[in-house]
């Protein structure tokens, strides 16, 4: 059940404290010079320890070995296998949880469906750890996108607790300004806005507690017509990718849940031509998305993540084996708010979904 796609099939596996964790990539083009250096710096994004205190202290480099599917830096159409090694693992701290599970983490319901023997250090198969291999398969279908269809994807933070930084202009926004996202250390629109989320992260690590979070992606120079109705639409798939990161607990496209709260008179989106003769829409409530399939405009939408549930606080928890309720004191290293390295894994989700969709037969 780690399979996504249905025209290029990526598998993911591996565990958090395993030895490796990885990905296959099924369906890649033959001759497509990958750049390992770009590649590595997206990954880089995403590897823990590179936000300092704001995130997780564990240290892993994160560079992919790729095993099979390219030679001399060019895909050859084979399936392409990458793995990652695990190398600074404190297994010890999660002992505890096999008997006392973690609120608001997959401890309990886990095993529960794997009746104990689920691995339950550092969240197993369960773990953010996971999202490394997405990113190294999601990195490696942005480059195609942008070097062969011309689709540029970006996303930066839109918000931390309470504190919200500017949004995309859903008609206006360019592959320029998604691309300068990608160089920032912190990927906000608003530097202040940044400093203000900094601060309310680094509030929740004293206190021994953690923040949600809200990322912003925006998907532009995508042809339109691209999609299906019913369930394969770009909605269907870019969701069923993003629910696949630990911890996002909602989507929204365009103005999302807003729209039901106005007519439709402000909720459409007039048509226009625009000056080199193609159709555009005045706004863009809709995300550039109707019926399932791509209206040419850019593509918005939000993912929201919930706190990370590996506080330090001490919790109420309950002992499986003596069925009574026991309090839990997590230990270990655990990010204060998973939506600053989850910045890399939306657009990550975004390029197999979008990929996905564009390797569909055309009329």
């Amino acid at each position: 059940m780690n399979t996504f796609g249905k025209n290029v099939r990526v598998t993911i596996f591996g565990e958090s404290h395993g030895a490796a964790i990885g990905c296959t990539l099924e369906g890649l083009p033959a001759g497509f010079k990958l750049d390992m250096e770009a590649l590595n710096a997206f990954l880089a994004r995403r590897a823990p320890g590179g936000q300092g205190l704001l995130t997780t202290q564990r240290k892993e480099k994160d560079q992919p070995e790729i095993l099979s599917g390219i030679q001399d830096g060019v895909l050859t159409g084979a399936t392409l296998c990458a793995i990652i090694r695990n190398g600074d693992q404190h297994s010890k701290d999660y002992s505890n949880l096999k008997d006392c599970p973690r609120p608001g983490h997959s401890d309990y319901p886990a095993a529960v469906k794997f009746h104990g023997y689920n691995d339950i250090r550092g969240g197993g198969i369960f773990s953010g750890r996971l999202t490394a291999p997405i990113c190294i398969a999601g990195g490696i279908l942005r480059q195609i996108l942008e070097k062969e269809e011309g689709i540029v994807i970006g996303a930066h933070l839109a918000q931390i607790a309470q504190v919200g930084d500017d949004v995309f202009d859903p008609v206006k926004v360019s592959a320029a300004a998604l691309r300068r996202l990608d160089k920032k250390e912190f990927p906000v629109l608003c530097d202040e806005a940044g400093e203000m989320m900094k601060r309310e992260v680094e509030a929740a690590r004293m206190s021994c507690d953690s923040v949600g979070g809200v990322v912003e992606a925006a998907v532009v120079g995508m042809p339109p017509g691209i999609g299906d109705p019913m369930f394969y639409g770009l909605e269907n798939r870019l969701s069923q990718a993003l629910f696949a990161i630990p911890a996002v607990k909602g989507v929204s496209f365009g103005d999302g849940f807003y729209a039901s709260m106005v007519h439709g008179s402000e909720n459409n989106d007039p048509y226009v031509i625009d000056g080199k003769g193609r159709v555009r829409t005045v706004t863009n409530h809709c995300g550039g998305i109707l019926g399932g399939m791509s209206t040419g405009m850019p593509i918005v939408f939000r993912a929201a993540f919930k706190p990370t549930s590996s506080i330090a606080r001490p919790q109420q928890s309950i002992s499986l084996s003596r069925k009574e309720v026991q309090e839990l004191r997590v230990v270990g290293r655990h990010d204060p708010c998973v939506a600053i390295r989850a910045v890399p894994v939306v657009i990550a989700a975004t390029a197999l979904a979008i990929y996905d969709a564009l390797r569909e037969p055309r009329p």
